[in-house]
């Protein structure tokens, strides 16, 4: 039998011809008439499959030169193994899987490519500063006794090596520390993200250990969803690996974790398993106490955290806040009395101000506890699919090579052209839902909102200035031109993302505030003897709060036929919080392992309300350093807006009274009243992004969430200096 030109069995036979030349045969592929479509997709497939090839050796050829130094270096590093065992234990608890010998080594690798790529920059500047800046006089007009006066001959090659020396040095360097500081910081981050699902992955134990499923089982459960329980999961993860994998067994399994793992209280979980394992306890009263007890822990943590922030939220008013405000005044009066410049005024306004409050909202983003996001959509039993679909593939038409048409049939036609216009009916429906509730997507993900107002913003600045370009002629004139219109831009971009940002959370927050009650009630019907199915129908009939469309829908999808378990994680996927699918995914997973979810249901219901109370804690707590933020703008605002209609006025209405006297005016004759009127502007307005983006980050750990304050602080900021200046 032939074998088929494009079988997948079939090798392409090796080419010599360099990248560029395949690419330009690519192009210039002639297309004849005598040329079947099909001929021309085996052409181009083989061409694609040659580039493959050479890309595929590039990477081959970069993997061994990366493994040099560990050829080199492997031995010597191996045999000082002592001097690595913490970044071995730190690569173990980051889950990194790289031995510590092959990790140096591929930081050296990598801290020479950044000393050679510091070699270049440190020449290329060399160059810029000698023959295109020039050396400065203390350099040129250097002076040595006559012993070593030659010397001075050679001054620009000992300028380029010392600052190529200090570029590879710096470059090399920063890389190699960055390698090894890289491990200890993953393991802290995993730290903090496994304690803070911990107490409810021990709830997700208790309630399947409740149910009768044995450990090994609901290690295997827990292990199963790591969408809901993140780093908590992938730990139980590699106990079960160990004994799946490896063949140990559950104690010598659960040692390893323990030794392993970065977090503390995970460690004195399994510790203290161990030991009721081995004295024949009752797990499931042990993992129930254990997740009271890390419930509290967080609580504790929490109040530690908002301690932290109260300190931050104070050091930020008084450092990029008050201390500006004072620095700018000063500067102020010493530029206007002749005294000093206002370069430390514009330093001040454009860097530190901006910089400043960066820094202070990266670092409360750093050290708040990290949520998971928006949960992945759970999987049900049954796939209720409402997508697009494609023509099946035995439907689908098939040509020779000569591009005729085979193996069609009457039947088979028919039935393709039944499935393109079910594809075509579908499309319709979707365009018209689509056009029906346009801002649907915005409403779902806020940040969609970029895609229409980001061009509308490059628009309002760029048209005007295209067309008005031949006016602009200074920069005064291009800054009073263009300032407004960057202003709007702003708000053109953040308002609209506040807004659909805000109904989502809102929403998102009221549902999630009712729903520990919503459990608690099926907690009560379920212990009146009422099963899970008929609680939910009774729930179903009445409207209280904001679930009560979404209970309705949990019924009726019961009432089609959908099992209980799939109605009720359709319910969570419809709704896409983490407290929601965590509750959900653990009462299905409990109603699955023995029916008796009355239990689990007020254990769900505690832990929801748990995080709803720390919650509303934050909120509270906060929101006094958030009305401490709008006076501390408001008085930051109302000083500059007194010095710009008060002392600026009256500096420059003595200098406009000298000058008009035939006075020389002195140091008022320079003075320029609108140049300081825009600054403090653009103080204002630069003052009340960065306070807002603070707010946010204070006081809902998002700072997404500031951009409401942004935008009030902004507005009064601009409209102070426009329509009262």
């Amino acid at each position: 039998m032939a074998e088929n030109e494009n079988s997948p069995d079939k090798k392409i036979p090796e080419t010599h011809e360099t990248v560029p030349e395949i690419i330009e045969s690519a192009q210039s592929l002639p297309v004849n008439d005598d040329q079947t479509p099909k001929t021309l997709k085996g052409r181009k497939r083989r061409i694609k499959a040659d580039l493959d090839a050479h890309i595929k050796r590039a990477g081959v050829y970069f993997r061994v030169i990366k493994k040099v130094p560990f050829v080199l270096l492997g031995t010597k590093i191996k045999a000082r193994k002592q001097n690595y065992v913490n970044l071995q234990k730190q690569l173990n608890q980051a889950r990194i899987p790289v031995s510590h010998e092959m990790y140096i080594s591929n930081a050296i690798f990598y801290s020479v490519l950044a000393g050679i790529l510091g070699a270049f920059l440190g020449l290329l500047l060399t160059y810029v500063i000698i023959e295109l800046v020039g050396l400065p006089d203390k350099l040129t007009k250097l002076t040595f006794s006559p012993s070593v006066a030659f010397l001075l001959s050679y001054k620009e090659i000992f300028l380029a090596f010392f600052i190529t020396i200090v570029f590879i040095v710096g470059l090399g360097g920063l890389v190699y520390n960055i390698f090894l500081i890289y491990p200890g910081f993953q393991a802290g981050e995993r730290r903090s993200k496994i304690d803070m699902q911990l107490p409810y992955a021990v709830t997700f134990m208790y309630a399947l250990s409740k149910g009768g499923m044995n450990i090994l089982d609901v290690f295997r459960a827990l292990a199963r969803s790591e969408d809901t329980y993140g780093e908590a999961s992938k730990e139980i993860d590699a106990i079960v690996r160990d004994m799946d994998y490896f063949g140990h067994d559950l104690r010598t399994a659960l040692t390893n974790a323990s030794q392993t793992t970065p977090s503390e209280r995970f460690q004195d979980l399994i510790y203290n398993l161990l030991t009721v394992i081995d004295s024949g306890g009752n797990i499931p009263n042990y993992f129930r106490d254990k997740s009271e007890q890390y419930l509290i822990r967080s609580e504790v943590d929490q109040k530690g955290f908002l301690d932290t922030l109260a300190l931050l939220a104070e050091s930020y008013v008084t450092a990029f806040v008050a201390g500006p405000l004072f620095i700018i005044i000063m500067g102020v009066m010493m530029a206007v009395m002749g005294s000093g410049t206002s370069t430390m005024v514009y330093a001040i306004i454009y860097a530190v101000l901006p910089v400043g409050s960066l820094m202070f909202v990266v670092m409360i983003s750093i050290i708040t506890p990290t949520e998971m996001g928006e949960p992945k959509l759970l999987n049900t039993r049954m796939v209720l699919d409402h997508g697009i679909p494609d023509v099946p593939g035995d439907l689908l038409p098939v040509y020779d090579e000569s591009g005729e048409l085979i193996g069609e049939t009457i039947e088979k036609t028919r039935e393709r052209n039944y499935f393109e216009s079910f594809i075509k009916s579908k499309k319709f429906l979707t365009l018209k839902k689509m056009l029906r509730d346009p801002l649907g997507p915005m409403f779902r993900n806020p940040l969609a909102t970029l895609a229409v107002t980001v061009p509308l913003a490059l628009l309002l600045v760029g048209v005007p200035f295209m067309m008005n370009i031949h006016r602009l002629t200074t920069p005064v004139l291009l800054v009073d031109f263009i300032d407004d219109k960057i202003v709007f831009a702003i708000l053109l971009i953040i308002i609209p993302l506040s807004i659909f940002f805000e109904i989502k959370n809102k929403k998102k927050r009221k549902l999630e505030s009712n729903f520990p009650d919503f459990l608690k009630k099926l907690a009560s019907t379920n212990e009146t003897g009422m099963t899970l199915r008929d609680s939910i129908r009774l729930m179903a009939r009445s409207e209280t709060d904001a679930l009560s469309l979404e209970i309705k829908k949990i019924w009726h999808d019961m009432l089609w036929g959908i099992e209980i378990n799939d109605s009720l994680i359709r319910f969570a996927n419809r709704l896409r919080t983490q407290v929601i699918t965590r509750s959900l995914s653990l009462i299905t997973k409990a109603n699955e392992s023995s029916g008796d979810v009355g239990e689990v249901l007020i254990v769900a219901a505690r832990d929801a309300a748990s995080e709803q109370g720390m919650r509303r804690e934050r909120t509270m707590n906060m929101m006094i350093y958030i009305v401490i933020i709008y006076i501390s703008f408001l008085v930051f605002v109302g000083v500059i807006y007194v010095i710009s209609t008060t002392f600026l006025t009256e500096m420059a209405a003595a200098g406009k009274q000298m000058a008009d006297s035939g006075g020389q005016g002195g140091f008022l004759g320079n003075f320029d009243l609108e140049a300081y009127t825009r600054l403090f502007k653009h103080a204002a307005i630069i003052q009340g992004l960065s306070s807002g983006l603070m707010a946010g980050a204070m006081g809902e750990g998002n700072i997404i969430a500031g951009l409401k304050h942004s935008t009030i602080m902004i507005i009064i900021g601009y409209v102070i200096f426009t329509l009262f200046i």
